[in-house]
This record gives structure tokens, C-alpha cells and sequence, in this order.
């Protein structure tokens, strides 16, 4: 019975055997963790101005994306398949931006709402991809150029729209 327990025991480390040591351990966590506080930065804006897609859901954007490119990457995929990967990710993230856009067709006027979110998203999952990949400070600097357009942006446009008013 101990040898059944024993080739248990040894399967087990088997499987869990895809992290060898501390530096791989080490590089996984911060992009991961990366990617999720990104993206959680972005969530946060967005839930504080009060969108439906809030900290939660581009904390699991960006870590999703990050999670879908740095398997492979570990696993030694190559430049070709890599690229197959990002595109799944972009197309995935697609059907997700598209359940967020909602048109409105009230009397004579269509109103689309949700295309900031859904644009917000994609760039999240994207912002996900580059920590994923190791690309950390492009990471970090697409997350404040975001984070502008989303905050500065609407200051912007409301001070030029109220000036151009008579």
C-alpha cells in the first residue's frame, strides 16, 4: 500500500511541476499580479464613474490575457503560435465588448451606449497581453495613457464644447 501512496505522491509533484524554480516562480507572479493591478486600475475609474464594467471585471480581463499568453510562452511556443494566441484573445475579448454595447432606437434618434466600455475592455485585455508577455513598463505606461483618456478626456471635450457654445 505505501507504493501506491509513494507513485501517488510522485505523480503529484508531476503535475505540479510546471513553476521549477524560485526566479520562474518569481517572473510568473509579477505578471500576473501585474496584469490583475492594472487592469484594477482601469476598473476602478470605471466603476467610480459609475460603468457597468468595474474593477472586478478588468482585474479578470487583464489577467485572463495574461494568463492565456504566458502558458504558451512558458511552454516554448513559438513566434507563430504566440501570434494564434493573441488573436484568439482579441477576438474573445471581441464577443465580450460586443455584450456591453447596448443601441437604443427611441423615436428618430439611435443611441449606442457601452462603446467606452467595450473600447476599455479590449484595451485591458491588451494591457494584460503585454504584462504576460514581460513587457511590464509598456504595460504600465498603456495603463496611464488609458487612464488619461478615461480622466482627462471628458474635462477636455466639456471645456471645448462649452467654449465653441454662443
Amino acid at each position: 500500500m505505501e507504493a501506491w501512496w509513494h507513485e501517488v505522491w510522485v505523480t503529484l509533484q508531476a503535475e505540479f511541476a510546471d513553476i521549477t524554480d524560485a526566479q520562474q516562480m518569481t517572473r510568473v507572479t509579477v505578471r500576473l499580479v501585474m496584469a490583475a493591478l492594472l487592469g484594477g486600475i482601469l476598473g476602478f475609474e470605471r466603476e467610480h464613474k459609475g460603468k457597468a464594467a468595474g474593477v472586478r471585471t478588468h482585474m479578470l480581463v487583464a489577467l485572463g490575457a495574461a494568463l492565456f499568453v504566458l502558458v504558451p510562452q512558458m511552454s516554448g511556443s513559438q513566434a507563430d503560435a504566440m501570434s494564434r494566441v493573441i488573436q484568439g484573445v482579441v477576438a474573445g475579448i471581441g464577443f465580450l465588448g460586443a455584450g456591453t454595447i447596448l443601441k437604443n432606437t427611441g423615436g428618430d434618434v439611435s443611441h449606442v451606449k457601452g462603446l467606452t466600455t467595450a473600447a476599455g475592455l479590449w484595451m485591458t485585455a491588451a494591457i494584460g497581453v503585454a504584462a504576460g508577455l514581460g513587457r511590464e513598463a509598456t504595460a504600465v505606461l498603456s495603463t496611464v495613457l488609458a487612464l488619461a483618456i478615461f480622466s482627462v478626456m471628458p474635462v477636455i471635450v466639456r471645456a471645448l464644447e462649452k467654449d465653441s457654445k454662443p
